[in-house]
């Protein structure tokens, strides 16, 4: 049997279709081992594990499939041994025994798949033994998850899982000095968010010296949150800038565009994503900014700049796009609505929000290097991960990844009363219905958890909550700092939590509170209840939402509210109209209303999967491209290419220099050069990259194809590189003055950057792919719709 769902889930060829059966044979094996293992001694204990990669080292290691042998090291036997040897140091080290569905995610990661699992039914604990898994294997292991927090949280937590098994762990965050990262990627495993494991990739490949490196090799990669890394933050590129200099803004184009109002002077689309000056407001700027024609070439500039503050004044939002803390403007992540650290718009727009808020400008630079996600994750060998709403983005996981995703069942079965939308025909009925159910429910004492889906709703939430009297808690970007704690209490007795973007947080929440000291008296109440103020962009984070209750068989329940003035049924679905009059608190109750509800956050997805699509089909080249410089990059670092090289470009002076200097000398002055001139190059052949991304759109207008132009134009430029790279090499080393610590390029005018600095850019608002994903996706949309009425 298992034999014919094996073929037809490959004939299928769905990624969600991995048969777990083939190790739920196994766990017998690991229970019969368990009352032996108890019996060790923890050096014992510790020496069975060491035992496995003893063993492990003298077989193939290799990723094919052998005799009786898993894809990623392990045989059955080995596998089994390894599963016991680590629940019963979880047993001894945590108090927690792991469950069998524990263990079948233990070996679905080890061998390389994305496995989903509930909320509360111990992801990290089964992380944790499939990393160590790897590590006895002798693969370096990244642990990745989505914030500093979650890194060091789980690293601390399962340290001492990992001391009895014998393998080393370390983690790295924002505040890690280069020594203390250099130590932590020193261990068999390491956790780290994906923002600063990639940040380390990018300084890495700036040096000059391998001793001033802090990572190795890549090895095996283990996604924490998998959706949220490889799927949301994948449109986001992590970038590396040179410079001091601050940004140069425009006060007075600023102090102009406050002065605009929507509908005389500019406009804006229907999806809140463009704005442009109508002919009255375009006169109106000209006049103000003394006479200039804002469209003839001279003022090209300008025009930009005023693009720029009408982008900042009329599309974002504070509270919603971004907070001002501490004097500098925080980006909100939409996803996950924290403040997205070190992440910030293509400059010209940052300093127009920075000006718009009347806040000093940021510093500005060059982008030395980025990478992408799919970049970053593309470096391993081996690629795993682990998250409660996989199947959601199966199919993006395999197009953009190859992976394929393993369901694993809930120890417990979910009872959690999961209750029909409630619709309404504003939002003004719709939030006056959530406080109403808040009250009556808190008036039992049953802790409430509400998910917002950005700061000002929950700030205006929690304000019609003090009216009503009903005392709540507040999280969002404001105060994410006290995010554990908070969360950990959400689930107590008589408790009230506003929180946006709940979705993915990390924490438990636990009946009764972080001890769980009422949790009978909460469970008789019903467990946690949920409610959503509106659907999220995806159904995944609607279903995350729903996942913080119920967990591990607690009783529980959710609800969504939404209403037909949610921003996302009014972007996505415009036409959308009441199929019936709403009752007299504004209630729908209609199966119409309820698919214009529906329809909105597909189109929603299909927008999202359209950008994300987009944006990998253009960076794959660059990836490509970095991937080639790079590995000339690392050989000339390695070895003495540079002096080989350099020595055949210009025979002369090496020889007059030869007779000055010892040949170590020399070779470090060689290869100075000659990464000083392959970095200068890479970064201007991105800037190049980006200006072409930027005005290749054009191109669509004489029936090409933009991916098709960028391609055309970006491959003839990059393969020019490395002769460019020899001639500026040869004229530098021709005439600058070579000392005992090599080429004294500084004062030859070669400077690197002073200072380095890293971010994370938002996807550019003037880029018109989502313009073109949004269209694409409702041409669909009618085409079906003609269809079905015809």
């Amino acid at each position: 049997m298992r034999r014919v769902k094996d073929r037809f889930g490959r004939l299928l060829d769905r990624p969600a279709t991995v048969d777990i059966s083939r190790y739920q044979e196994l766990l017998k094996s690991i229970e019969w081992r368990e009352a032996k293992l108890e019996k060790l001694t923890d050096e014992e204990l510790t020496a069975a594990a060491a035992a496995l990669r003893t063993e492990e080292s003298d077989e193939d290691t290799g990723h094919g499939k052998g005799h009786g042998k898993d894809d990623k090291g392990f045989d059955e036997k080995h596998l089994a041994e390894l599963c016991a040897v680590g629940r019963e140091a979880a047993r001894r080290a945590l108090g927690e025994r792991p469950y069998d569905v524990q263990l079948l995610g233990v070996m679905e990661l080890l061998a390389g798949h994305v496995v989903q699992m509930a909320t509360g039914e111990g992801k990290t604990l089964a992380g944790a033994l499939a990393a160590a898994g790897y590590a006895l294997q002798g693969k370096p292991v990244h642990v990745m998850s989505v914030n500093d927090y979650l890194a060091r949280r789980d690293a601390e937590w399962m340290g001492p899982v990992y001391e009895l098994l014998g393998v080393s762990v370390g983690w790295v965050s924002q505040t890690s000095t280069a020594e203390e990262r250099r130590a932590a990627y020193a261990k068999e495993v390491t956790y780290g968010s994906v923002s600063e494991i990639g940040f380390d990739l990018l300084r890495d490949r700036l040096c000059t010296d391998v001793e001033e490196m802090v990572g190795r090799e890549p090895g095996v990669v283990l996604v924490d949150e998998a959706d949220s890394v490889l799927i949301d933050e994948a449109k986001v590129p992590l970038v590396l800038a040179g410079s001091s200099a601050e940004a140069e803004t425009d006060p007075e184009v600023a102090k102009i565009v406050r002065t605009l109002r929507p509908g005389a002077h500019y406009e804006r689309d229907e999806d809140g994503r463009n704005a442009w000056l109508t002919s009255r407001g375009a006169k109106m700027v000209e006049k103000a900014l003394g006479g200039v024609d804002l469209y003839s070439g001279e003022h090209s500039d300008r025009l930009a700049a005023v693009n720029a503050a009408l982008h900042a004044h009329a599309l974002l939002e504070r509270d919603v796009d971004y907070i001002v803390r501490d004097g500098k403007v925080h980006l909100i992540n939409s996803s996950r609505g924290r403040i997205a650290l070190m992440q910030r718009w293509p400059d010209g727009l940052q300093a127009a929000v920075e000006a718009k808020e009347r806040l000093r400008p940021t510093e500005s630079g060059e982008v030395l290097d980025s990478i992408s996600v799919q970049g970053l994750i593309g470096r391993y060998p081996v690629v795993c991960g682990m998250t409660g709403t996989a199947v959601a983005v199966a199919e993006q996981l395999r197009e953009f990844y190859q992976l394929r995703v393993a369901v694993i069942p809930p120890n417990t079965e979910c009872v959690r009363e999961d209750e029909p939308d409630r619709l309404y025909d504003t939002v003004e009925a719709k939030e006056a219905a959530i406080v109403a159910q808040i009250a009556e429910t808190h008036a039992t004492g049953r802790p409430i958890l509400i998910g917002t889906r950005d700061v000002a709703e929950s700030e205006r939430l929690a304000k019609m909550l003090d009216e009503a009297e009903v005392p709540c808690v507040v999280l969002n970007a404001k105060n994410d700092a006290e995010e554990a704690a908070i969360v950990a209490e959400a689930g107590a007795f008589n408790a009230v939590t506003v929180s946006t973007q709940m979705a993915g947080r990390g924490t438990d929440i636990r009946l009764g509170g972080k001890d769980g000291a009422d949790h009978a008296k909460v469970a008789e109440l019903g467990g946690l209840l949920v409610i959503g103020t509106g659907r999220y962009q995806s159904s995944r984070l609607d279903d995350q939402l729903r996942g913080r209750s119920g967990r591990q068989g607690d009783p529980g329940g959710s609800v969504m509210f939404a209403s037909l003035g949610d921003d996302q049924v009014l972007q996505y679905a415009p036409d959308a109209t009441a199929g019936a009059p709403p009752d007299d608190e504004g209630r729908l109750t209609d199966p119409t209303t309820q698919r214009f509800v529906d329809h909105a956050q597909k189109v929603s997805e299909g927008v999202q999967l359209e950008i994300h699509r987009n944006t990998w089909r253009y960076t794959r080249l660059i990836e490509h491209q970095r991937r080639a410089l790079l590995e000339h990059r690392d050989e000339l670092l390695t070895t003495d290419l540079a002096a080989t090289e350099l020595a055949a470009l210009c025979p002369d002076r090496w020889s007059e220099l030869a007779e000055e200097w010892d040949a170590d000398v020399l070779e470090r002055a060689a290869r100075q050069v000659m990464l000083y001139h392959l970095d200068e190059r890479w970064t201007e052949h991105l800037a190049f990259l980006a200006d072409v991304r930027e005005t290749i759109h054009l191109r669509a207008l004489a029936k090409e194809t933009p991916i098709d132009e960028f391609h055309r134009t970006a491959i003839p430029v990059f393969k020019q590189i490395p002769d460019e790279i020899g001639e500026r090499a040869a004229e530098t080393f021709t005439t600058v003055e070579i000392t005992t610590e090599g080429a004294a390029l500084e004062q030859a005018g070669l400077r690197r950057p002073s200072s380095t600095w890293t971010y994370m850019v938002h996807d550019n608002p003037f880029d018109t792919d989502a313009e073109q994903a949004l269209q694409r996706v409702r041409a669909m949309i009618k085409k079906v719709r003609g269809g079905a009425r015809r």
